[in-house]
Parts: structure tokens; C-alpha cells; sequence
């Protein structure tokens, strides 16, 4: 396919706009040149047709439900692989071989202390402090007692050592928070006795962490890993652009999937489960309440910014999920709920038509919930399952030599200019 140029005719001038092409024949207009030529910026609003970067890490198509982490297909590696091999897979570009992973755990494990001076901090917060505010202080915290890995451009052998340590250091603070929230005494890593996902369940419950319970957490994880350029993910972009340091650009990123409408969406849905269940347990009646425009109601996990067609992760967690349910034997009415909404959403017109198809969130709320994790703490298990896809997207970032500096036009609206007035001469 020959990509020739797209011409913008504007004021009696033409100019031509390069088209590129990705490996899956994605195409763009490059307009790096456009407001030189023109005196032009482009308005785009959420933007939803502006590619921010190249990057080949992770492929998405929303219209097909197609999404790939390095070319590898999100279902394949939900059915074979460990979280730990996907991690890998994202940062380093490929599959580990037996010695290199043995390498990546061994480099998770070396980091595997977490300083006093980070215990302090989360235990300083109140029992009730949101986990999601304990998990971006700490981490940007984390800079501080670091400093060798937070000052200046890092060398390869930096990254080899700080992306493994990010990867320790948030599982450790996602599971201390978890005991401290429930005044119990912090657990300590035991990388030489556990895999990752196992310790970290172990330092969560203090006991031997069930076969089932790990292989449901592994596709949970894997599921979150990475989903291109998303809002946390282009924030943790966009603050290392800057040069920040990558503990700075993670906890920026954490700030970003805090939000309901993003990492935050799997508590909504637990919420607005348990909304219907207080109501009597009725959903035929929400799904009416979800198509009346002057109702507030909103059906939380359907539907989805990018995905045109079923999502994909959907299809896996809705598998897990009764897998997980049927193997630890919980009768969880928001369970039937869930599947009555799904079941009535998919079935009418009304969500037909605007494809509004149950998402990733729908389902994993109530994996969460079937583990005993609390609802406040769902966007914490996101937020461990999207560390290895920042980590990856930070560091090809700092690695592309054409990186420059996010900074957004604007197209100003406010007043024009006008003149200081005396407070007494004020109306």
C-alpha cells in the first residue's frame, strides 16, 4: 500500500501531510509541520484521533477486539503464561528463555527489603486513607531513598536494576497497606520460598496462598498488564517526558488510574452491584433506569472507550470468574445480578446499537471481592497489574532519541485583553 500524502487546502495555500504507517498497517497524518505552515493546531478533544506516540509494545483494535502485548495474542497469554513472563515480555521486547527468567526473578528478589522509612509512611496514614493515596506516596517516596536511580539519564544497567526494584517495591506496599489498614503487623517478601503473585498473597493473608486463588490472581494481572496509550499510561508518559525520574512518572500514573473512570471503574461496578442488591435485586429495572436520559443511573462496565466490539479481556475474566467462584465455592448473589445485567444488555437494542458490551471491569470486581480484597483496594490490583506496562512504555519512551518534551496547544476562549482596575474603583 503506497501511503501518499493527504493535501490540506487552506487560505489559498496548499500544504502536504505525510502519512505513516505501523506494522499493522495503522495509518496517520503527520502533522509536525502544521502550525508553521499554516498558523494551524488541531482541536481533538479526549484525544480520540491523535496518536501521541509510536510504540511497540502493545497492539490494540477496538474494532476487531483484538489486543496483543508484543504481537503475542492477550489470550494466549492469559491460558499459558505467568504474570512474571508477561512483565518480562513487556519491558525487554520478548518471551524470557529459562536463564533469563530466572534472571528477572532473582533481580525482583534482590529488591525484595523495603526501607523503614517507607514501612513509616504507611503506617502513618489512617486506617481509612483510600489504599490508591498510600500507593502513590509511597512509590514517589521511593525516589528519595533511592536517589541513585532518580537523579539524571539512567544506563542500561540502571534500568536492569530500577524496573525489577519498582516491581518488588510495589507489591510490598500494596500488601503492607493492606495489613496496616486492618492494624495488623507488616509482612516481609519470601522471594526464595514463593513465586511473585504467590508471596504477595502471603504477605497479604499471612497463610499459605490457595493453587486456585494464584492462578485466578496471574490472569487478573496479566489482563491489567498494559492496554496502549491510555489515560494512566500516557500520564506516565507525558511526566517522564520531562525527564522526571521514573518513580515520579510511576506515581504519576497511579494518580491517573485512581480515577472512576479509568483503574477505578471495577469499584464502581461492585458498587452499583450492591445499589441493585439494597434495591431488591431487580436488574430488568436498572437496565431501564441505564436508556432513561433524565435518570442519574449509570450501568457501570459496559462499554468502552476503544473497544467498538467485545472486549477481549471480558471474554477471559468471565471464564475466571466462574472458574474461581465454582472452585473456592462462593454463592455470591451480585454474582446473578452481574450475569442478569449481562445477559438483558447484550439481548437489547438499545446497548446493541451503541455497542456498549461488557468490559474487563465487569467481571473483576468480583474476582477481587471473591478473594476478600476490599473494594477501596481493587485500583491497587490494577495498578500492580499495569506497573510492568508503565515500566515498559517509560522506558522505550526514554530510549527513543526523538522524545521531546508533552506539551499541548491550546486554542484560548477566556477574555481579551484588559486593564488592572483599582479594588475602589470596582463595581
Amino acid at each position: 500500500m503506497t501511503n501518499k500524502p493527504a493535501e490540506l487546502h487552506y487560505d489559498g495555500h496548499t500544504i502536504e501531510l505525510p502519512v505513516t504507517e505501523g506494522s499493522e498497517n495503522e495509518r496517520g497524518l503527520d502533522i509536525n509541520k502544521l502550525r508553521d505552515a499554516t498558523g494551524l493546531v488541531t482541536i481533538d478533544n479526549g484525544f480520540m484521533n491523535t496518536a501521541a506516540t509510536s510504540s511497540a509494545v502493545t497492539f490494540l483494535d477496538g474494532e476487531k477486539g483484538i489486543l496483543r502485548y508484543r504481537g503475542y495474542p492477550i489470550e494466549e497469554l492469559a491460558e499459558k503464561s505467568t504474570f512474571i513472563e508477561v512483565s518480562y515480555l513487556l519491558i525487554y521486547g520478548e518471551l524470557p528463555n529459562a536463564a533469563r527468567l530466572k534472571w528477572f526473578e532473582n533481580q525482583i528478589g534482590k529488591y525484595s527489603a523495603t526501607k523503614d522509612g517507607i514501612k513509616s509512611i504507611i503506617k502513618s496514614f489512617p486506617k481509612e486513607a483510600h489504599p490508591m493515596a498510600v500507593l502513590a506516596a509511597s512509590v514517589v517516596a521511593l525516589a528519595g531513598f533511592h536517589p541513585e536511580y532518580a537523579e539524571g539519564d539512567l544506563t542500561e544497567a540502571q534500568k536492569d536494576e530500577v524496573l525489577p526494584q519498582l516491581m518488588a517495591q510495589v507489591k510490598n506496599i500494596a500488601a503492607y497497606q493492606y495489613r496496616a489498614s486492618h492494624g495488623q503487623d507488616l509482612i516481609d517478601a519470601n522471594p526464595k520460598k514463593y513465586d511473585y503473585v504467590s508471596d504477595f498473597v502471603a504477605q497479604m493473608y499471612g497463610k499459605e496462598p490457595d493453587v486456585e486463588v494464584i492462578k485466578a490472581m496471574n490472569i487478573l494481572l496479566i489482563l491489567h498488564a498494559d492496554h496502549e496509550q491510555n489515560c494512566s499510561t500516557s500520564s506516565v508518559r507525558l511526566v517522564g517526558s520531562s525527564k522526571a525520574n521514573v518513580y515520579a512518572s510511576v506515581s504519576a500514573g497511579v494518580d491517573a488510574l485512581w480515577g472512576p473512570l479509568h483503574g477505578g471503574a471495577n469499584q464502581a461496578v461492585i458498587e452499583m452491584l450492591q445499589e441493585i442488591q439494597a434495591d431488591g435485586g431487580d436488574y430488568k429495572k436498572f437496565i431501564l433506569k441505564a436508556k432513561n436520559k433524565d435518570d442519574n443511573f449509570r450501568l457501570m462496565g459496559f462499554g468502552h472507550r476503544v473497544y467498538k466490539n467485545f472486549d477481549p479481556r471480558a471474554k477471559i475474566i468471565k471464564k475466571a470468574c466462574d472458574t474461581i467462584l465454582e472452585k473456592l465455592n462462593v454463592k455470591d448473589p451480585l454474582l446473578a445480578i452481574a450475569k442478569g445485567l449481562e445477559e438483558e444488555a447484550l439481548k437489547d437494542q438499545y446497548f446493541v446499537e451503541r455497542k456498549l458490551y461488557p468490559n474487563v471491569d465487569f467481571y473483576s470486581g468480583i474476582i477481587y471481592k471473591a478473594l476478600n480484597i476490599p473494594t477501596n483496594m481493587f485500583t491497587v490490583m490494577f495498578a500492580l497489574g499495569r506497573l510492568p506496562g508503565w515500566e515498559a512504555q517509560w522506558k522505550e519512551m526514554v530510549e527513543t532519541t526523538s522524545t521531546k518534551i508533552g506539551r499541548p496547544r491550546q486554542i484560548y476562549i477566556g477574555s481579551k485583553e484588559r486593564h488592572f482596575v483599582p479594588l475602589s474603583e470596582r463595581k
